[in-house]
């Protein structure tokens, strides 16, 4: 059987509550206990725990099969905050801002976000429609391939 790395689970568990990385515990391991771990270790010990995530999967605010050039652009940013606030997960101050901003700009402009994989930019605002009932243009069906890796 393979040794056991995680030396206090409680000291772990206190970590994952005050918001620590995956790459600040692995730090804060090699420094105090002289052990490397892998970054995968500490979302298993996660997972096997039930503590929850750090991140939100809201796969009806982001239905779309991202493209990979399009995974840092601006309103896929702001779907995640978005995802985080209406999950009622802790966002810092500068989010918070640039959520408010966002959503002030939506409502003025009258417009949602709306993506499309074969455009060069991917994301694009469009003028919101009767048929729109949320900050983005629902595709005919759902093209995610993420799913939440706590769902069996």
């Amino acid at each position: 059987m393979a040794k056991k790395k995680i030396v206090d689970e409680g000291e772990v568990i206190r970590w994952f509550e005050a918001g620590w990385t995956y790459q600040q515990m692995a730090d804060e391991y090699r420094r105090k206990y002289h052990l490397e771990t892998q970054l995968s270790m500490w979302s298993n010990f996660r997972r096997r725990r039930g503590l929850a995530r750090r991140i939100t999967r809201d796969d009806d605010l982001i239905p779309w099969a991202v493209e990979l050039r399009h995974r840092h652009l601006y309103p896929l940013t702001m779907l995640r905050v978005e995802a985080r606030a209406r999950a009622c997960m802790s966002l810092d101050q500068d989010s918070r801002k640039r959520l408010e901003s966002w959503r002030s700009m939506l409502t003025r402009d009258g417009v949602v976000v709306h993506y499309d994989p074969a455009a060069e930019g991917g994301f694009s605002y469009v003028p919101r429609e009767e048929a729109d009932d949320d900050i983005i243009r629902r595709p005919v069906r759902k093209t995610t391939r993420r799913r939440n890796a706590d769902v069996r």
